[in-house]
């Protein structure tokens, strides 16, 4: 969300944004609502004062007249101000000035590449024909259990699975950063403070029966499964003041992620690639309103993510993702894409995110300075790390001709074996 004041002082501006993010939203009609919105303010306001007077007079018939009018215009009022807030949510964020404009992926831009692209003397394997060899993915049952993108991790692919998400969350959690274990079931309020809602909506599993109290009264408040800790961590702080000392806040979780991919249908269907449940760590940091500053930090937050990939020994680029595909929250958004041999090519393993106070405002998440001023947070947000995607990466690169796996050096503490055999080869 943006301050209505820049709004108006910026229609140019907002106006590129929306274009080159390819949103949905009309500023003018927005603008309109916002002058008719601020009329009916100066209205309600001035009948209010009206009432009091009469009130102060004892004028029964003034304060009756006076009353009918405002009953009127405050149900007027109510209308407009849904309206405007509905309107306001869908202003994107302005992206920064070195963001590549383009209306999809085909505009993003490389900016660094890290690691060989290995090269086998042998025919590669996918991750599927590397499971069912080596019994660690089983996709066929999981179809019949969870249905379409449904699958199982068995034997050592759990053990792995697991393997790389605590390695991920140790790694995080010596960064200084804060653990928390969140909910995955969030209120709606939750899903409008970090942007998820409405823009990711289509996304979002939406639990069809409703929360009910002791009394068996049910509660209409919808839940929904959350395909990030991102909004948990940032509703954490929702409607909060701060105190400037305090910043900036680092916080982490892993935790088990539901995304329906409605809109992804025909699009990286095989495989775990695009699943419907995975688990995710997850960094979120809160920061001042210095925009030098947030940019430290999204630095930070690539180098941990970075640091990973280079420990497992996986080959990536980084790019810089143009406006049309970093999400209408985004002031800046770069990917790692790791190398997939099957894919022959990268495909996306990490996100890093800078939002500036553009989900603060919605969140009405602020702090205060030391000398008394109070502003809203910058807020950043970062993959980890995910699985099971990240294990196309490491079974793929990691392939023997025998279609054995070598563990990374850095993974074996938490696996307990060096490598993976095929089930025949397994004592």
């Amino acid at each position: 969300m943006l301050d209505i004041n820049f709004i108006r002082e910026n229609i140019d501006i907002v106006k590129k944004a929306v274009s080159d993010k390819g949103v949905d939203i009309d500023i003018d009609e927005l603008l309109e609502v916002d002058k008719k919105r601020r009329d009916l303010i100066a209205k309600v306001d001035d009948l209010r004062q009206q009432r009091n007077t009469a009130a102060k007079d004892r004028n029964i018939e003034k304060g009756k007249q006076v009353k009918e009018q405002l009953d009127g215009l405050e149900d007027e009022l109510k209308i407009e101000e849904d309206t405007f807030q509905s309107l306001m949510l869908y202003v994107p964020n302005i992206p920064s000035d070195d963001a590549p404009v383009g209306s999809n992926s085909d505009s993003n831009v490389e900016i660094s590449k890290w690691g060989e692209i290995p090269k086998f003397n042998f025919k590669v394997k996918d991750h599927l024909e590397l499971g069912r060899l080596l019994d660690i993915i089983d996709t066929e049952v999981g179809v019949k259990t969870s249905g379409f993108r449904g699958y199982y991790l068995k034997n050592q692919g759990a053990i792995l699975h697991l393997a790389v998400l605590n390695f991920a969350f140790d790694k995080i959690v010596d960064e200084g950063f804060t653990p928390l274990i969140p909910p995955t079931l969030v209120h709606e309020k939750a899903l409008i403070g970090s942007g998820h809602i409405p823009f990711g909506k289509d996304n979002t599993y939406q639990i069809g029966n409703p929360e009910k109290l002791a009394s068996g009264e049910e509660v209409r408040n919808p839940l929904y499964l959350a395909g990030t800790s991102e909004p948990s961590l940032l509703a954490y702080f929702m409607d909060r003041t701060l105190l400037e000392e305090e910043l900036p806040i680092k916080v982490c979780a892993l935790t088990h992620c539901y995304r329906s991919e409605i809109g992804d249908y025909g699009r990286d269907t095989r495989g775990l690639y695009r699943v419907h449940e995975f688990d995710k760590v997850e960094q979120v940091i809160i920061c001042r309103n210095n925009l030098e500053e947030s940019e430290d930090f999204f630095k930070q937050m690539q180098k941990i993510s970075e640091n990973i990939l280079q420990e497992l020994g996986l080959p990536y680029h980084v790019i810089a993702t143009s406006t049309g595909d970093m999400g209408a929250g985004k002031y800046r958004m770069n990917d790692i894409e790791t190398w997939m041999p099957s894919r022959e090519g990268y495909g996306e393993t990490h996100s890093n995110s800078n939002l500036t106070d553009w989900q603060a405002r919605r969140l009405n998440l602020k702090y205060k300075t030391k000398s008394g001023q109070t502003h809203f947070v910058y807020t950043l947000n970062n993959t980890v790390l995910a699985s099971p995607r990240i294990l196309i990466a490491l079974l793929e690169n990691l392939q023997q001709e025998d279609g054995s796996i070598k563990i990374p050096e850095i993974l074996q503490k938490y696996t307990g074996f060096s490598e993976i055999l095929p089930k025949k080869h397994d004592k």
